[in-house]
C-alpha cells in the first residue's frame, strides 16, 4: 500500500468517541480515551490514527469486540450490527480535549 492510501485507511480508522459514565471514569482515573473505530482495525492502525489525528503519544491500545443486540420489531426480529472500541492510554503528559473549553 502506497503512503498516500495508507494515510487515507488511517483516517477512516477512528468512527468517533464514545461517551458514557465508563469512558469518563477511564479517562479521569487512568488517562484513557475511548473511540469507537471499524471493526477491521488492528492495534497498530488504531494507535497511528490516533497519533496522527491528535498528535499525542500512546502508550498503549486495548481493544473490545462488542456483538450487536437481538431486537425485535413485532413479529419480526432484527440484529444490530457488531462493533469495536478501542481503549487507548495516553503517555502522561498528553491530553484530548474533544469540546475545546479552557
Amino acid at each position: 500500500m502506497s503512503a498516500a492510501g495508507h494515510q487515507e485507511r488511517l483516517m477512516t480508522v477512528l468512527e468517533g468517541p464514545l461517551l458514557s459514565e465508563k469512558s469518563t471514569l477511564a479517562a479521569e482515573m487512568h488517562n484513557q480515551i475511548v473511540f469507537k473505530v471499524r471493526t477491521d482495525a488492528t492495534k497498530a492502525e488504531i494507535r497511528q490514527a490516533v497519533e496522527l489525528m491528535f498528535e499525542v503519544k500512546v502508550e498503549g491500545v486495548q481493544v473490545v469486540n462488542c456483538r450487536g443486540k437481538v431486537k425485535r420489531f413485532s413479529q419480526t426480529t432484527g440484529r444490530r450490527n457488531d462493533w469495536k472500541k478501542a481503549y487507548v492510554r495516553l503517555a502522561e503528559g498528553s491530553q484530548i480535549d474533544f469540546l475545546g473549553v479552557e
